[in-house]
């Protein structure tokens, strides 16, 4: 069961950037109907840019583990431009796959009084889920948005959103969503990945 709280809830859109436009195109047009319908309801919106300024100092394991990093100032590092933020829209620069790490996420939402928060964006399977669950694990209320995520595998993306159905996130399409921040409304939706539906 989801209510979808619009005074405490916030979307937060990771990693869509240049270096990941193929695997974000997909997604492109239901997150941007999603980022017009969360401004019109004045829902504040979050992003993520991920990229590293001196590998060495801040790769960590990542820059064991890939053999290329995003590099802070290259043009790979710049966020889509089809999904712009505005003036107003905080852009948090991030250097691992969780966006609470070393990051002042955790400090803004507070501010905000943020309670509930909605994660789109690119990787499913990695910067996402890893987000996911540490909010969940910090007592955010976590919307897992299925079609407004991406990765590089469809199978990639099932296990993530089964996963984290089963004990993380409610599990909802952009439209689901926008349908009921649109009309304000708090009457609950359903995905058939959400545990209470199995």
């Amino acid at each position: 069961m989801v209510t979808i709280h619009l005074n405490s809830c916030a979307l937060l859109i990771i990693d869509m950037q240049e270096y990941f436009r193929a695997i974000a195109a997909p997604i492109l047009p239901a997150m941007i109907s999603l980022i017009q319908c969360c401004r019109q309801a004045k829902l504040p919106i979050i992003y993520t840019r991920h990229a590293h300024r001196d590998p060495v100092s801040d790769g960590g394991m990542l820059a064991n583990w890939w053999s290329e990093l995003i590099i802070d100032g290259t043009a790979a590092a710049k966020l889509l431009p089809e999904i712009a933020p505005q003036v107003n829209e905080q852009v948090i620069l991030k250097h691992r796959y969780s966006a609470f790490f070393e990051t002042d996420l955790q400090a803004i939402l507070q501010q905000r009084q943020i309670r509930q928060l909605i994660i789109g964006g690119v990787m499913t399977n990695l910067c996402c889920e890893t987000t996911a669950r540490e909010a969940f694990v910090r007592d955010y209320e976590v919307i897992f948005l299925s079609d407004g995520t991406a990765t590089s595998h469809q199978d990639y993306q099932r296990a993530t959103l089964l996963n984290l159905a089963y004990g993380f996130a409610h599990i909802l399409t952009c439209q689901e969503l926008c349908q009921l921040i649109s009309v304000g409304v708090t009457t609950p939706l359903t995905h058939p990945l959400n545990r209470g539906n199995k």
